[in-house]
């Protein structure tokens, strides 16, 4: 949505809370009412409905739905001071004396502070921010550096995107106050949002030492533990939370679909599938916890399961992400039994749900592809010879994922020279940092800023690469890899800062890695290519031209390995694959599943077998149905060999 069309949204908002108030003051009150229900239809979290509802119900002489409004206003916006005005005086009417004391106390908290910060308080709750900030930017200039009207700000240009002036605005409220926990806590957050997992983690880490039972800051801690790989510990800090009194069914299902995700990831998997299974005790529905179970790849679920999720997925009341993710679950169930119609039907349905949420658009990588070959050609290569950082420790192993990648990573992690980290997300935010960022594929959107990078700044890069590489190395080998495949848009820029560093291509054949993509279920917005079979072809044919350029422009640059030889002749290819990375050979390559390490993709659970030969061709159960993806495949059905 653009800022255009929030500001429509937010004037069709107004305009519907004016009508009302416009109908109760002509004593129309039956009428604001029937205005208000639309209104929340379209809007249930926007507070001043409420408060102007319980001015409708204290004008027809209803005190109890009053108080019911009153209390969902101040629930969504506590600075309303009207709603508590409102609250203390009906609470006395109808003798709750404990209530109008807690109202007229949050009433006299409100008249304390400055009428500037309790306006834009009680707008950024209701997601007005243009407002908000422009009153709160002009109380600062009268009253200089207010402490609380500084952590506003910095609240509103969060809630705007404004992640960077956030965190400096954050800044500069924890100099002035470092005591200020819920500042630091916001803090903590804003760093997260950046990717900048350490700080965020050592931000949590101290508000942890003030308090450290406190869930909030338990759960950031937790959230920037992920984000660095370093699951080991969230497994104890999720059994502190569950530990805690009064839980919600969906605190308990949440919190048990985090920790069996932990569990998943380090490898135990036994343990990993009663805490999905406990989540589904506390909300039987819970489609996240039905595709948790069908995403351990391992997984067969029961005559049981397989009923209670399609009587789960029928329910037309259910959310969209949650019918998403039993359709996912359902499909892999029913393929696993072998009835692949069944399976195909539920499938397409989830892709056809997901598909309506995404924004990736095919021409527009395939735009961007052509962009990409304009400026990194074998000149531009040649004119900025012996520039970067020539270290050899990175190994880059990219491609489509679903592909292999993961197998290639547990390979090489395998080596006692190698360790294993993560989909690194450093080379492709250098890449927007310097190019920007095209909103419709998240690809850079001006190449030709690759051109005005200076060799200081492409060392700079590659030393910085390697800094902040160091959060996610804890075994001290001298060669790490980076498994994020997006990185073949990269090749380019990697080449650049890290001229050393090793890069393997793993490549699958076209159907078998269409049909795997569209049957996996990503998180966010990561891969949204793949939830059209249109889209997956094209997206495959875009890898493959790209792929090509690099071959051409960077000859040798690039080690090619296809995943179905790796399959057929494991050891060849292992001893082909160290050799690229300069690496000696080592036996402990092959038997790669025997080797303990989290691994966070999907393919977890498969790398921690032996290889096996049954998912190459996989997709040709279901080839009745896949037409559309081999005709946007065109000619790389023959191609993304050579």
């Amino acid at each position: 949505m653009t800022i255009a069309d929030i500001d429509a949204d937010l004037k069709d908002r107004d305009a519907l809370l004016q009508q009302a108030r416009d109908l109760r003051s002509r004593q129309r009150i039956p009428e604001a009412l029937a205005v208000l229900v639309r209104l929340e239809a379209a809007y249930p979290c926007f507070s001043r409905l409420f408060q102007e509802r319980a001015h409708c119900h204290i004008g027809l002489g209803d005190a109890h739905e009053a108080m019911a409004a009153l209390h969902a206003a101040v629930r969504l916006n506590p600075t309303l001071p009207a709603s508590w005005d409102m609250l203390e005086q009906l609470s006395r009417r109808t003798g709750d004396t404990a209530q109008a004391s807690m109202a007229a106390q949050h009433l006299a908290t409100l008249k304390q502070l400055p009428r500037e910060v309790v306006m834009a308080n009680s707008l950024l709750a209701d997601g007005d921010l243009d407002p908000a900030e422009q009153i709160i930017r002009d109380y600062l200039r009268q009253m200089g550096g207010n402490v609380g009207a500084l952590y506003l700000l910095a609240r509103i240009r969060q809630e705007s995107g404004a992640t960077e002036e956030a965190e400096t605005l954050l800044e500069a409220v924890l100099a002035n106050a470092p005591d200020y926990h819920e500042a630091r806590l916001d803090y903590a957050m804003v760093l997260l949002q950046q990717q900048k997992h350490l700080p965020a983690r050592q931000q949590a880490g101290h508000l942890l030492a003030y308090d450290p039972d406190n869930r909030d800051y338990l759960k950031q801690y937790a959230a920037a533990c992920i984000g660095l790989g370093d699951y080991e510990p969230l497994i104890a800090i999720y059994d502190r939370l569950l530990a805690g009194d009064a839980l919600s069914a969906a605190e308990i299902a949440d919190l048990r679909l985090w920790r069996a995700a932990a569990l998943k990831i380090t490898g135990n998997q036994a343990e990993a599938i009663a805490d999905y299974r406990a989540a589904l005790e506390a909300l039987p529905d819970q489609g996240v916890a039905w595709f948790g179970l069908a995403n351990l790849k391992t997984w067969r679920f029961s005559d049981d399961d397989i009923v209670r999720m399609r009587v789960a997925e029928s329910t037309s009341s259910l959310q969209d992400m949650d019918r998403v993710y039993l359709c996912f679950a359902l499909g892999k169930a029913l393929e696993d039994r072998a009835e692949f119609a069944d399976s195909w039907a539920y499938y397409a349905k989830g892709n056809a749900t997901r598909r309506q949420t995404a924004i990736y658009r095919p021409e527009v990588a395939e735009a961007s592809a052509t962009r990409l070959k304009s400026v990194f050609t074998a000149e531009f290569f040649a004119e900025r010879s012996g520039w970067g950082l020539a270290d050899p420790a990175p190994i880059f192993v990219l491609g489509l994922p679903r592909s292999g990648s993961t197998l290639i990573e547990q390979i090489l992690a395998s080596h006692s020279q190698v360790e294993g980290t993560q989909e690194l997300t450093l080379i492709g935010r250098y890449a927007s940092e310097l190019c920007g960022q095209d909103p419709e594929c998240g690809l850079p959107l001006d190449i030709e800023a690759m051109r005005r990078l200076s060799p200081g700044a492409a060392r700079a890069l590659g030393e910085g690469f390697l800094a902040e590489t160091r959060t996610f190395r804890r075994l001290g080998r001298p060669f790490f890899i980076d498994k994020m495949p997006n990185n073949f848009w990269h090749i380019g820029l990697i080449h650049l800062i890290l001229p050393r560093a090793a890069i393997i291509d793993i490549r699958r054949e076209p159907m078998a890695s269409g049909f795997s993509n569209f049957k996996q279920l990503y998180g966010t917005i990561n891969n949204e290519f793949s939830y059209d079979l249109d889209h997956l072809g094209r997206h495959y044919r875009t890898y493959i031209d790209v792929m090509q350029h690099w071959d051409t422009v960077l000859p040798g640059k690039v080690l090619r390995v296809p995943y179905e030889n790796v399959v057929d002749d494991l050891e060849a290819h292992v001893r082909h694959l160290l050799a690229h990375c300069r690496l000696p050979f080592e036996a402990t390559c092959l038997s790669f599943h025997e080797t303990k390490r989290s691994v966070r993709t999907p393919s977890s659970e498969q790398v921690r077998q032996p290889i096996y030969r049954h998912g190459v061709e996989q997709w040709k159960h279901f080839e009745p149905w896949l037409g559309p993806l081999r005709n946007a495949l065109g000619d790389a059905l023959n191609t993304y060999r050579l």
